[in-house]
C-alpha cells in the first residue's frame, strides 16, 4: 500500500501573470501554469516524476528543506 505524502509548494507570479511553484523539500522540482489550478495540477505531476526518478535510482527521496513561515517586514 503506497501512502500519500505532503509537500509544500511555494508559488510566485512572474512579470508575465505566470504562476510559478517549487516544491520547498525536493531540490530542483518546479512548474508553472496559466492558473493556479493549473499550477497545482503540473507540479503534481513534477513532483511523482522526481519521486518517480529517485525510485528508479533505488535511493530514497532526500528532503532537502522544511518550510517555515512567511513573515512580512517593513523597510522605510
Amino acid at each position: 500500500m503506497i501512502m500519500a505524502r505532503k509537500f509544500t509548494v511555494l508559488i510566485e507570479q512572474d512579470e508575465d501573470g505566470i504562476y510559478v511553484g517549487k516544491v520547498i523539500e525536493l531540490k530542483g522540482c518546479l512548474s508553472q501554469g496559466d492558473t493556479i489550478d493549473e499550477l497545482l495540477k503540473n507540479i503534481k505531476e513534477a513532483v511523482e516524476l522526481c519521486l518517480e526518478v529517485e525510485k528508479e535510482d533505488n535511493s530514497e527521496v532526500e528532503l532537502h528543506s522544511k518550510f517555515v513561515g512567511v513573515q512580512q517586514i517593513e523597510v522605510a
